[in-house]
């Protein structure tokens, strides 16, 4: 059963939302993650931020406190982090109801570490098939 929450809003990220993006971050398990290892300094954050990344960023709002972002990538990837104590409240389903609604696309994709068993769960709750894993090898 799929739990739609009606006091959840996204709204497009501005310049005020650079810290609380930043500190949204900090809460990431680098193990999961697939963008990147390292923690970035704040203004490189910023950085990344202003170089507007993606199609659609928003901030993701449960009444007025920001709980979470999402984003739509150029390539229609979904991508959704959420603030510790936000998480099995159905406010990440809405959020992802919400962004698919107002960016209506054929199909959507999510990128997911597979050691991110949380957010697998997510995804596949929420009617997403697995289609490949990567692989990658590096030279010295």
């Amino acid at each position: 059963m799929i739990i739609i929450i009606k006091n959840i809003n996204l709204k497009l990220i501005s310049e005020k939302d650079h810290k609380f993006l930043y500190e949204l971050l900090k809460e990431r398990e680098p193990s999961t993650n697939i963008s990147h290892k390292k923690m970035p300094t704040f203004n490189q954050h910023v950085n990344f931020v202003l170089s507007k990344p993606y199609s659609k960023w928003y901030i993701i709002l449960q009444g007025i406190n920001k709980v979470g972002s999402i984003y739509l990538s150029k390539q229609n990837e979904i991508g959704i982090f959420l603030k510790k104590g936000s998480h099995h409240a159905g406010i990440g389903t809405t959020a992802l109801k919400l962004v698919m609604k107002k960016n209506p696309k054929k199909g959507y994709l999510a990128n997911i570490n597979p050691k991110n068993k949380k957010s697998v769960e997510f995804f596949k709750k929420n009617n997403f098939k697995i289609l490949q894993y990567t692989y990658e090898l590096k030279s010295d």
